[in-house]
């Protein structure tokens, strides 16, 4: 995850922030009717600066009520363990409400460290920073909550979309931006995409088979990465055909190569819809799906997965 997308989901929802300190880390917070985006320099007048990634207000009927610095954190900085505490001091007394900080932190390792309260000197002023990390991140699998918290749904693809799950949060999260401005509809599309592996975009290619986008823009930008790709395959084509008598016994190997790579990729994709369909499967299943070396019949298991009742009917089997 790079740092300044992840400033940039919680710049684009104000309100993700305090969602994640009390649905995920169990933070109490006052009522709030608003949350608005602060200046995010903690500067005082002294030489010391404070920049912090996202300051957010909460505020009710216009009052700030709480203020919440989003620190995104990827590596151990020993700075932050003096900073962030100026952070919490310096908004509190700007915006003259207390303050709250919340650390996203996906490396595990990092988390740790972001969670070790810090010792400030004076007695009984201990910070002990609420850290999000990586396995915290809900997995958000429902159309409608990803529809209502689209940043939500792109953090959770972002978090888990090379796990088994990563197809389900895509297919979940894709249909629901479609409604979004073209910057971010852009931009949340290449993230959720570029967060799945090779087996979960087979599977959410299959999963979203005739699936219609809606809007122009969605549908200029899918037939245009159509078109770049069939240029491109035309391109690739017919610059293999001029080499094919030079290199044939090379591309042979390379052929069976590819071939073996698809095959195996196919066979996972097929694990991957089955198991984000909830549908179980055995050891045995398993393997005779990942030994299974013929493209045309994986092909076909993936098409019914999507949509059979069963692994048994998937595999052409009786009930």
């Amino acid at each position: 995850m790079a740092h300044e997308i992840l400033v940039d989901l919680f710049k684009n929802r104000p309100s993700l922030a305090a969602e994640i300190l009390v649905e995920v880390l169990d933070l109490s917070l006052p009522a709030y009717t608003e949350a608005r985006i602060a200046s995010a320099d903690l500067t005082e007048i002294q030489p010391a600066e404070y920049r912090a990634d996202v300051v957010v207000v909460l505020l009710d009927r216009d009052v700030p009520v709480r203020v919440l610095i989003v620190e995104v954190q990827l590596a151990v900085d020993s700075k932050k363990r003096f900073s962030w505490p100026a952070y919490v001091t310096v908004s509190r007394a700007v915006h003259g409400c207390p303050a709250a900080l919340l650390v996203v932190a996906p490396d595990p390792v990092v988390a740790g460290w972001c969670a070790e309260p810090i010792e400030t000197g004076i007695p009984g002023f201990v910070l002990r920073p609420p850290v999000l990390r990586r396995t915290a991140v809900p997995v958000v699998t429902d159309p409608g909550e990803a529809a209502r918290r689209p940043e939500l749904g792109v953090l959770s693809a972002l978090a888990h979309g090379e796990s088994e799950q990563g197809a389900t949060i895509a297919a979940a999260v894709l249909p629901a931006i479609r409604g979004l401005d073209d910057d971010r509809l852009i931009l949340y599309y290449d993230l959720v995409y570029n967060s799945l592996n090779e087996a979960a975009r087979r599977a959410l290619e299959t999963m979203m088979k005739g699936y219609e986008y809606q809007s122009d823009f969605a549908k200029k930008y899918v037939a245009q990465g159509r078109a770049e790709g069939l240029a491109e395959g035309l391109t690739k084509g017919r610059t293999e055909g001029r080499t094919e008598g030079r290199t044939e016994g090379r591309t042979e190997g390379r052929t069976e190569g590819r071939t073996e790579g698809r095959t195996e990729e196919a066979a996972r994709a097929v694990l991957t819809v089955l198991r984000a369909r909830g549908l179980a499967v055995s050891d045995a299943v398993r393997e005779r799906i990942l030994s299974q070396k013929d493209p045309e019949r994986l092909e076909r298991w993936l098409e019914k997965a999507a949509v059979a009742a069963s692994v048994a009917a998937v595999l052409d089997e009786p009930n």
